[in-house]
């Protein structure tokens, strides 16, 4: 008889503190049972990203997108306000927006006419006659708002436990990083353009395991850094760099390190010219003048990789990107890419400097992730083995397993902080088999 779900949670972490080694059973990326119970628990307990508020511009603008299997609309309604419906009619159940994207006063179900303001209330019942008297007003003919839905600087995000502490406990010390990206800009981030959007035949975890893994950049990404190299001068470096990888509790972790390629706020290169170089150098002592000398060479000069567990990635590198990754299957998922810059960038060459870095290394054919695509699907067809072949290693960097916390740039602490908020989460499931 096949261990129950539990049991595989807790043996999926094999810690060793003596040999200092810290082990992922592989069948946790394969095993289809737990997958299910993943989507039960985490997907359905934490705080899930549905996008940047800078998507919506103006009264009616809005969004259907899929969180966790559910379609939802994330829409501004005729107040302005932010909010985010299912994407399910109260009726029969055919979903009530059927476009990506779009401007409207109302929505409108195929099915039986049913239609809704942006605000969900019920607008038209078809042959209200036929009802009850007062059915068509009552409060359950609305559409169904998600249960929570919270928002940090521009970012909104869901939850689909109506009980889940708030958006702002949960995020903890991610928060300082979130600041560390937004407060670069003098008017505010939007996004820019459409999401770039691929997928990926591999489990979700490994995904969440990459974005944070600098070790692999080196080996996996070649070309990209002669690219870089010659653009910098040869300032990149091989090696140990400045910075730390720091578990931030909760799942969340960040890779902060030392930039040594041109980043738009605020970091020059000579293939910039000298025009652009006053430019950044003025953004810098604006940086500087406030927020401190300290706080604005973090911001200027260094790079960071933000993962808020499960799903979110803020790649604040040599441009400044969201990513979500939806599982589908526990063998793949779905990932939508936005880039983000400050307004006040808007028809410069700042603003093309900063798209040309995104589509160069984190766009679906820059140089980066179809290399991150391949080996990450190779990962999971090699997960195949995982009876002879047990263990995934995680363990560089791991000198303290009382206060694995923070390390170098390249320590695997931040995919140790993923397991054992993904543990975690798991195990305080109260339907857990």
């Amino acid at each position: 008889m096949e261990a129950s779900i539990r049991n595989r949670v807790r043996d999926a972490i094999d810690i060793d503190p003596a040999r200092r080694t810290f082990r992922i059973a592989r069948s946790s990326y394969v095993d289809a049972d737990i997958y299910r119970a993943e989507m039960e628990t985490i997907f359905s307990s934490c705080w899930l990203y549905v996008g940047h508020a800078s998507e919506l511009a103006a009264p009616g603008d809005f969004k259907t997108r899929s969180i966790a299997g559910r379609s939802v609309i994330f829409v501004r309604d005729g107040e302005g306000a932010i909010r985010c419906f299912l994407n399910i009619c109260p009726h029969r159940g055919a979903q009530v927006c059927r476009e990506r994207e779009g401007s409207t006063n109302a929505f409108h179900c195929i099915y039986h006419g049913w239609s809704f303001g942006t605000d969900g209330d019920v607008l038209h019942v078809a042959e209200e006659d036929t009802y009850a008297d007062g059915f068509a007003t009552a409060a359950d003919r609305n559409l169904v708002a998600v249960p929570r839905f919270e928002e940090y600087r521009g970012f909104w995000f869901l939850n689909f436990d109506a009980d889940a502490v708030s958006l702002r406990d949960y995020l903890g010390d991610a928060c300082v990083y979130i600041d560390r990206v937004v407060d670069q800009a003098e008017l505010g981030m939007e996004t820019v353009g459409a999401p770039q959007e691929y997928s990926m035949r591999a489990n979700w975890k490994l995904l969440a395991e990459n974005s944070t893994d600098i070790l692999h950049v080196e080996t996996l990404h070649p070309t990209y850094l002669d690219l870089i190299r010659t653009n910098s001068e040869g300032q990149i470096k091989r090696g140990k760099m400045e910075g730390n990888s720091i578990d931030l509790g909760n799942g969340h972790s960040v890779v902060e390190r030392e930039a040594t390629y041109g980043r738009p706020i605020a970091k020059w290169i000579s293939l910039w010219g000298e025009d652009a170089k006053v430019e950044i150098d003025g953004i810098y002592q604006r940086l500087t003048d406030r927020y401190g000398e300290e706080i604005a060479k973090k911001m200027a000069t260094y790079s960071r990789n933000l993962l808020i567990f499960p799903n979110l990635v803020i790649n604040d590198i040599m441009s400044l990107t969201i990513r979500t990754f939806q599982p589908t299957a526990v063998d793949y998922m779905e990932i939508s890419v936005w880039s983000l810059a400050p307004v006040e960038e808007r028809g410069t060459v700042a603003l093309e400097r900063r798209l040309t870095n995104f589509l160069e290394f984190l766009g679906p054919a820059g140089f980066a992730t179809p290399d991150d695509v391949e080996a990450l699907e190779s990962c999971h067809r090699a997960f195949a083995a995982n009876r002879e072949a047990p263990w995934n290693d995680l363990s560089k960097g791991f000198h303290d397993p009382a206060g694995d916390t923070i390390g170098e740039t390249k320590d695997e602490v931040p995919q140790r902080a993923f397991w054992r908020g993904w543990q975690q989460c798991l195990e305080n499931a109260e339907r857990l088999p």
